[in-house]
């Protein structure tokens, strides 16, 4: 199966006549979801990262401490990024490291809120272009983490749709190799 956007399966049909499709096409749809989930994942988690790291400048802000150079906000990464490692909710472990494909059109929304050189340059911004940055970050997170859980869905509704099939005997273990 091409790859497909995020889009692509969120339409409507892409989960219509389910039942009426060979195992092999169900099983390659639910791949094929998994890979655009693992790409959101990614962004989801780069959106996040980012977005810690201006919420820290405008808390450094503030509690009205001296502005941090490069290396120090460097030195402080790991508790900047730290405080958020667990989200709310049970998640879903990935299958999948490494994203296979990025949604380009995210990444470059994402890219025009705050680009990476950008981040640096944080303490020298005035507190409305942080705060327009938060803002942005914010708004894209949400997109995303909507489209994950939409996505969490389809998936769903793929993967029961194999359980299903098992449960009732039109799939057995021979048919994992199709």
């Amino acid at each position: 199966m091409a790859e497909l956007t995020v889009e692509e399966i969120l339409a409507p049909g892409y989960l219509e006549g389910l039942a009426g499709l060979p195992l092999p096409e169900v099983r390659a749809r639910r791949d094929a979801a998994n890979e655009v989930e693992t790409g959101l994942s990614y962004l989801r988690r780069m959106v996040q990262g980012r977005l810690d790291i201006v919420l820290a400048e405008q808390q450094r802000r503030s509690a009205g401490l001296p502005p941090e150079d490069l290396a120090r906000l460097v030195d402080r990464l790991p508790e900047i990024l730290g405080e958020h490692v667990h989200a709310p909710g049970l998640g879903r472990l990935t299958t999948i490291i490494a994203p296979g494909q990025i949604d380009a059109e995210l990444l470059a929304r994402i890219e025009a809120v705050v680009t990476t050189a950008n981040m640096s340059r944080l303490p020298d911004m005035s507190d409305a272009d942080v705060a327009a940055i938060s803002a942005g970050l914010e708004a894209v997170e949400r997109e995303v983490s909507g489209q994950r859980r939409s996505l969490h869905e389809v998936l769903d509704a793929l993967q029961e749709e194999i359980v299903r099939r098992y449960k009732s005997g039109e799939a057995s273990v021979d048919t994992l190799l199709e």
